[in-house]
């Protein structure tokens, strides 16, 4: 297949993206939500590609189920991992119990039911086991840190959810293992030097007003700003107004079909492009954008395309 290039369709200044991405990449966990229906998984692998092509080792998780994100990075030296909330609370269990202990809860009814019943506790899990994989300090005292661990989370309300979930346990239990470990996980979260927040969006309306709800809502319930917005899908300008309009004008002079698809594209980008500024005027975070890929499917060669493209230089 040949090696796939895409134009750079924005206008951002060079030096400043790559320092901004550099800084996502050297994050010790990226968390990456957003609208359901932007191209999140593609962005969160590109961004783990990115930290593996810089020399750092790195993982990109999924909640359990999930099986997409596997398939955008096999072979890439990403390694993988679908969160299961229950082998996870296993494995944090075996930390403060007896090994012996764990095996008996672990295969007990009550357990799983308490896992997929209790209130929270999945999303704790989940947020937590992510955050475990960076840790020096590993749950299984022969596994390594990774130097960037990449979330691939639910979407922006459930998002919320996930990352406020430490802060709501710590509250409750207040003194005891639990509440250390969500103290802990909360902290991390909260700074910008340990953990980037990402928000993928498309250059629509809904999917913008979408975005910007979603960053007064961290700021509101986790005290954060995004650390970048990228926009998925944007339509290249391939000619100007002008030259759109004549060729909308020649009747006659040119068969409809061209003409309609000329209409048709040129009315799309001017779209994108007021959706765009839009948001880059309402945003506190930078806005960073991928092209539309013209593509039936997603290989290997398009995401080490994008990954290129959001790392530029870095």
């Amino acid at each position: 297949m040949p090696r796939a290039t895409y134009p750079n369709h924005d206008e951002d200044d060079g030096i400043k993206r790559q320092t901004l991405l550099s800084g996502i990449i050297d994050s010790r966990l990226v968390v990456v939500t957003g609208k359901g229906g932007t191209g999140k998984t593609t962005v969160a692998a590109a961004l783990a590609r990115a930290a593996r092509e810089r020399g750092r080792t790195a993982v990109l998780c999924e909640i359990a189920g999930s099986t997409r994100a596997t398939d955008l990075v096999e072979g890439t030296g990403v390694d993988t991992l679908a969160i299961d909330p229950q082998h996870a609370l296993e494995e944090w269990l075996g930390r403060q119990l007896p090994r012996r202990l764990v095996h008996v809860l672990a295969r007990s009814g009550a357990f799983a039911g308490f896992v997929g019943a209790a209130p929270g506790v999945r999303e704790l899990v989940t947020i937590t086991k992510a955050w475990e994989l960076g840790e020096e300090r590993r749950w299984r005292r022969d596994a390594v840190p990774y130097d960037t661990v990449v979330l691939d989370a639910p979407a922006s309300g459930h998002g919320v959810g996930l990352l406020r979930t430490p802060r709501t346990f710590a509250d409750i239990a207040r003194i005891g293992p639990i509440a250390s470990q969500a103290r802990l996980v909360d902290a991390g979260l909260r700074d910008p030097a340990r953990t980037a927040l990402v928000a993928v969006a498309l250059p629509a309306e809904l999917a913008v007003t979408e975005t910007l709800e979603l960053e007064a809502r961290l700021h509101d319930r986790l005290g954060r700003a995004l650390d970048a917005i990228v926009v998925n899908g944007v339509w290249p300008r391939r000619m100007s107004v002008g030259d759109s309009d004549r060729v909308a004008a020649a009747d006659g002079a040119l068969a409809a079909a061209p003409r309609h698809a000329v209409a048709a594209a040129a009315g799309r980008v001017r779209v994108q492009q007021s959706q765009l500024a839009r948001l880059r005027r309402d945003a506190t975070a930078p806005v960073l954008t991928l092209p539309f890929l013209f593509e039936t499917g997603l290989h290997d060669e398009h995401i080490r395309a994008l990954s290129t493209r959001l790392a530029v230089a870095a």
